[in-house]
């Protein structure tokens, strides 16, 4: 009864792992129907609430496998895989053209994002994670913890808060007429940028202090 018990805990956590790549594939569909600045609010708001969901489901699955002592290879796989496939999507989204607002400045036809997060931006945050996964890989081939870094974990809490935020207020208060609106949703679309690329340090100071112990 004990070791079925046990299996039940082992299990638990990744069920809701998997149910977040669920979550995440719903969040885009609904999203799909939302097109800046009325199209589809409806759609935008249970957007928000999905992506919410999907955060709370990545804080309760972590919980529950340290507490359970029950953290295996598997969620250690598909954890950060469902992390980076519902942030990195919704950027991807986010810089799409169901965002772009039109502005002319001086007979010069302009595009500018409701969510303050440009293409540009979203291959900077690419290249982060991609660098991060790189490294941590080397790092377990060479025999060092490749886990989760605090600054990781703090990026993506605020990743987390600051993305349903830009959506809540793209959605439903229309930053193309409100100044201050954009402002914000500016604001926290930098933030975002920053901490990103930020949490990326400890892992390449973690590889050059391994590499120089190596050598």
């Amino acid at each position: 009864m004990v070791f079925m018990d046990q299996s039940l805990k082992r299990r638990i956590p990744n069920a809701i792992t998997m149910v977040r790549i669920i979550i995440a594939a719903a969040f885009f569909a609904v999203l799909g129907g939302y097109r800046f600045p009325e199209q589809g609010i409806l759609w935008g708001n249970v957007a928000i609430a999905l992506f919410v969901l999907a955060a709370i489901t990545d804080f309760v699955d972590g919980y529950l496998a340290r507490k359970w002592d029950a953290v295996s290879i598997f969620g250690r796989l598909m954890d950060p895989f469902c992390d980076k496939v519902l942030v990195l999507g919704t950027f991807i989204y986010f810089a799409g053209p169901r965002f772009s607002v039109e502005a002319w400045v001086e007979d010069d036809r302009l595009m500018t994002m409701a969510t303050g997060i440009y293409p540009w931006m979203v291959v900077v945050i690419i290249a982060r994670e991609l660098l991060v996964t790189s490294i941590r890989g080397v790092l377990e081939s060479m025999g060092h913890t490749g886990g989760a870094k605090w600054a990781g974990k703090m990026k993506m809490v605020f990743q987390s808060f600051a993305l349903p935020l830009i959506l809540l207020l793209v959605v439903n208060c229309n930053p193309a007429e409100h100044e201050s609106v954009m402002l914000i949703i500016n604001i926290l679309a930098w933030m975002l940028l920053v901490i990103t690329v930020w949490s990326g340090l400890p892992y390449i100071a973690g590889l050059l202090a391994v590499l120089r112990k190596d050598s």
